[in-house]
């Protein structure tokens, strides 16, 4: 169930890129709320504006004008230091390559985002243990990820966003590098983790991807077009 009040609040966004003639603008003047168990889908064609909406929301990029509010805070009004206390707490984030490192086990990648905690040892191997039967990959804690197949990186990079304990999962195209079975697993793995709570926004191209969540935003020319709600979602 989702709160009245939004975890993330944007008033009229925008992003320009360049200067004089050579302005462009990614976002034009975007208003949207996000609340607190929502599972969302951003979608749109190449270049329509989705991916640096994404990058703003996890504090990755920032707005050239606009307001952006994390649970009531400007976010402009925190320093460099509190962002990253922002995003390292509160949110956990999917990328479409994985972005696991090569040469380093499953458990060891999930740990990461406790290392930069400094979590002690045991501790932290602990729950990355945990996050990783969670995604139902205990029994691979020990591989590489060229040990594993394309599905399985992907639910260990889920893993490592979960680890932390976010309020908010922030995946970019989770399923863009799967075929079509390992993409429908990825995604009722997310739609299970946002039933047991966590707020999920997701950029996807993909229409059948997208029905998994509750609600998909519509980006057009830097513009959201229309907000679909999607009453089959579970």
């Amino acid at each position: 169930m989702s709160s009245t009040t939004p975890l993330i609040c944007l008033k009229a966004i925008k992003k320009s890129y360049g200067e004089g003639e050579a302005k462009t603008y990614a976002l034009r003047g975007v208003d949207v709320e996000f609340f607190e168990g929502e599972f969302v889908a951003i979608m749109g064609s190449s270049g329509s504006g989705k991916s640096t909406m994404m990058n703003i929301i996890g504090c990755l990029d920032y707005p050239t004008q606009g307001e952006y509010f994390f649970e009531g805070v400007n976010v402009a009004t925190l320093n460099r230091n509190q962002i990253s206390l922002l995003r390292r707490n509160f949110m956990g984030f999917i990328f479409q390559g994985f972005n696991l490192l090569a040469r380093t086990s499953a458990l060891e990648n999930v740990e990461l985002p406790l290392i930069y905690r400094g979590m002690k040892a045991a501790q932290r191997r602990a729950k990355s243990l945990e996050a990783l039967d969670r995604v139902g990959l205990s029994h691979v804690a020990h591989h590489q990820p060229s040990q594993l197949s394309g599905g399985q990186q992907q639910r260990v990079a889920i893993a490592r966003a979960l680890v932390t304990q976010p309020l908010i999962i922030l995946a970019d195209e989770p399923t863009g590098n799967l075929d079509t079975q390992n993409s429908l697993e990825v995604m009722k793995l997310l739609q299970k983790l946002n039933c047991e709570g966590i707020t999920i926004i997701m950029v996807t191209h993909e229409p059948d991807m997208a029905q998994f969540a509750q609600k998909s935003v519509m980006f057009k020319d830097g513009c959201i077009e229309k907000i679909v709600e999607n009453p089959h979602a579970s």
